[in-house]
């Protein structure tokens, strides 16, 4: 008897994980309409375009899909539709001196249907796939859109529920062409051959040579190919379905070479065409088909997108995500909307930045401007680094791997330009081993070209990026990474920053000169000496190096080195008014700078550093006090780091305040993220907000719920990322964890922080107890195998 009361409670409890599983799993993601995107086109009258055209419709309206290679904006007309396409090598001259993203091609498909009923438009995120579905004259049309990555293809399918009803006008077009003389200057040509359209061309600037094919393969009816000029185009007529497949290429290769050339257009090799490439793709596809090029896609994207799964109780709407927006504007909120911008955080990752492409940029992989906003590229003063803030606690830690080959590609550049920095700033410290000056790289970057620190930010820019070469490791616990990537960067840019310190009257090495990013003092940049900005971030990657050196077991004198100017740093300073000083000299908070400014850099101690923690109340309490002074007021990206810096501070009614206000203020109807225009960097960094509020990990133990806000009273979340390679599922009732289940992915100690857990149970997946530590009145710890989960009921 007692045996059978086992078996069934058993029962039960296994059927009601798996319920609970099922729920999480099976929850939908879409962003919706029940109306075609507009398409105005651009408006030159725009101001914050600069003087180049801006397109709002393309902006807010159009729905995004990407494979890391390239992107496209969609918006599912049934008069003419609109594909809009991106692909990130295309660079023109753009702002600033560094080059810029550029449009990649048009391509329009004229289906003349100008009455259609029930129509639907839905990026479903679960699968990464763009339907269209609507009625005309008695039909039922549908439309099917991806990007596959391992394809690296673009797929449209066109069919009706009847046959012989296909027919359209596929009609691309090179955006921005522009004669040789001009800036920006841009040729190309569309030549349209029986089943296929190539469109081929030319920018100037860096000498790149690009290449699209569109190949449509029909069912049924007929194809005429038509040329006119430099225009080509291909006419459909009556087919059961045609599948367009879409690739494009340049002669753009990530090397060293490539930032090392002082000269713009020899960086590429202009003999090159990327038509072989392109041609490859189109046959590969071809060959597959439409169902395996599909079944391919949702086999790659959704083995990571549907490793984190969020509930927080919100109903699934019924009504569009645009409506649905609204009424969370006017407080008529439904927590489904923050779990969608969660969830359409990751899917904007997996779509702009895979391995083998370019990292995602301030646009992500979206582009559909001549000269795109402050270039598209990658600005290390806070910027990218956002980007990929949220890619490791969100299991996405394969997205990182970009950012890692283009750092590998830049190093060379990167080492030439610390040598230069210290040349010019600190030459008493120069070596005459380059390698032993380290490396550096300032706010913007391309693809084509680095910029050195100075102006308005501070060497502490790649301080900044260090921290995601530890953090990699510290997720993943991968020695061979650390060995062979991780520690040599992170190394040499302890070697760089080392040597931009100059040692004060009061015994302390301060970095000089040294600016904090984008603030200015009367009108102008402000530079000074040991900002909080460049000594929390020396601080911060000095630390992150002796870490790596004690797992790997290496010794050296600049190790030593190291350990001596740590305690000499005096990164965290207090004022008068209780906050953190930005500038040494500041007393009061506003002595220096814009008391509002978008930027918060002297918080970066905070998040994404470790240096302000529970344990340094004092500098934890100040922080609160910054924050506090600074304001909620700010841009999309700005706002999300205010959302994770109230996380840090464990203040969840706060941070969920600053999601709101994100979500109000900052985000389109297409639910991309605005900084006056559109800038990826804030859907990542609420994405990361929002994992930081249920899961924190960098204070040498498991946090999980550590800024949970009332809003979220009962809810749970499956597949979120700890530090030491845990992989963390909770549920939570009235504001209290229910349960924990932890997958040990690397084995070693596994510490865990709760109020109250230190008398609970812990059991393996056979049931077995295992036992734990009782390291503090809310802290335990044991021991865990890799590949082994554990459970525990609170």
């Amino acid at each position: 008897m007692k045996t059978a009361i086992i078996y069934a409670f058993l029962f039960f409890f296994f059927i009601g994980c798996a319920y609970s599983q099922t729920e999480l799993t099976n929850r939908v993601y879409k962003i919706w309409d029940d109306q075609p995107a507009p398409n105005k086109g651009s408006d030159f009258n725009d101001v914050r375009a600069r003087g180049y055209p801006h397109d709002e419709d393309w902006m807010s309206k159009s729905y995004p899909i990407g494979n890391g290679y390239m992107g496209a904006n969609l918006f599912g007309r049934t008069d003419t539709d609109r594909i809009q396409i991106t692909e990130k090598t295309l660079y023109n001259e753009g702002l600033y001196g560094i080059g810029g993203l550029t449009n990649f091609a048009e391509i329009y498909l004229d289906i003349n249907h100008q009455d259609p009923q029930d129509y639907s438009r839905i990026l479903n995120l679960n699968e990464a796939v763009f339907y269209v579905n609507y009625k005309n004259a008695g039909v039922e049309y549908s439309r099917e859109y991806f990007m596959s990555y391992p394809d690296n293809i673009l797929v449209i399918k066109l069919s009706a529920n009847k046959k012989g009803k296909v027919s359209f006008t596929l009609r691309p077009e090179n955006p921005y062409l522009r004669d040789s003389t001009q800036i920006n200057a841009k040729s190309g040509k569309v030549v349209a051959q029986n089943d296929l359209i190539t469109m081929s061309g030319h920018v100037n600037h860096f000498g790149i040579n690009y290449e699209t094919q569109i190949k449509v393969v029909n069912d049924g009816g007929s194809l005429s190919a038509v040329n006119d000029g430099d225009k080509g185009k291909i006419i459909v007529s009556h087919a059961n379905s045609v599948v367009l497949l879409v690739a494009t290429g340049t002669n753009y290769k990530l090397s060293e070479k490539v930032f090392i050339e002082e000269i713009n257009n020899k960086k590429l090799d202009k003999s090159i065409t990327p038509h072989i490439a392109v041609s490859e793709l189109i046959k590969s596809a071809s060959d597959k088909g439409f169902a395996k090029l599909k079944e391919t896609h949702l086999d790659d994207y959704q083995n990571l997108f549907s490793r984190v799964q969020l509930n927080l109780n919100g109903e699934v709407p019924e009504e569009t995500t645009n409506s649905l927006l609204e009424r969370y504007k006017e407080n008529d909120k439904n927590l489904y909307l923050e779990e969608l911008m969660f969830q359409y955080g990751r899917y904007l990752l997996i779509a702009s930045s895979r391995k083998g492409t370019l990292p995602t940029g301030l646009q992500g992989i979206w582009s559909a401007s001549q000269v795109t906003p402050f270039t598209g590229g990658y600005w290390h003063n806070i910027n990218v680094q956002m980007n990929y803030w949220g890619a490791l606690n969100t299991n996405l830690a394969e997205t990182f791997t970009p950012y890692i080959e283009f750092f590998k590609a830049y190093l060379p550049e990167a080492r030439i330009l610390a040598t230069k920095y210290i040349q010019q700033n600190n030459p008493a410290l120069l070596s005459q081993d380059s390698t032993d000056n380290g490396w550096t790289i300032g706010t913007g970057a391309t693809p084509y070209i680095i910029q050195s620190p100075g102006g308005h930010s501070g060497p502490g820019t790649g301080g900044l990026t260090g921290i995601l070469f530890w953090d990699y490791y510290d997720f993943t616990r991968d020695t061979t990474y650390l060995r062979e990537i991780g520690y040599p960067a992170i190394l040499g840019m302890s070697k760089f920053l080392s040597k931009t310190l100059k040692p004060s009257k009061d015994g302390l090495l301060l970095v000089d000169p040294s600016a904090s990013p984008e603030q200015k003092y009367k009108g102008d940049n402000y530079t000074t000496k040991g900002t909080t900005f460049d000594q929390s971030l020396v601080w911060e990657n000095h630390s992150d190096l002796l870490k790596a050196s004690a797992v790997l077991g290496k010794e050296d004198d600049f190790l030593e080195l190291v350990k001596d100017q740590l305690p000499k740093l005096d990164p965290i300073i207090i004022g008068k008014s209780g906050q953190i000083k930005e500038y040494r000299e500041e007393n009061f908070y506003s002595d220096i700078g814009d008391p509002h400014h978008r930027h918060i850099s002297h918080l970066f101690a905070l998040y994404p550093g470790t240096l302000i923690n529970s344990c340094t109340k004092e500098w934890m309490a100040a922080s609160v006090v910054t924050l506090d002074l600074r304001g909620n007021k700010a841009g999309g990206w700005a706002t999300a780091y205010r959302m994770l810096c109230r996380a840090r501070t464990k203040d969840g009614e706060m941070a969920h305040e600053l999601y709101e206000r994100f979500i109000k203020v900052h985000v389109m109807p297409n639910l991309w993220s605005t900084h006056s225009l559109f800038q990826i960097d804030g859907n990542f960094g609420v994405m990361a907000g929002v994992a930081e509020m249920l899961l924190q990990s960098q204070e040498g133990y498991i946090e999980p719920l550590p800024a949970l806000p009332d809003v979220w009273e009962n809810g749970e979340y499956k597949g979120l990322v700890a530090r030491g390679n845990f992989v963390i599922s909770a549920a939570w009732k009235r504001g209290k964890a229910s349960s924990f289940e932890i997958t040990s992915n690397s084995g070693g100690l596994c510490r865990i922080k709760y109020p109250g857990i230190v008398n609970v149970q812990i059991t393996d997946a056979s049931g077995i107890t295992i036992p734990h530590n009782k390291d503090t009145s809310d802290i335990i710890s044991f021991e865990t195998k890799k590949g082994k989960s554990y459970f525990i009921s609170l």
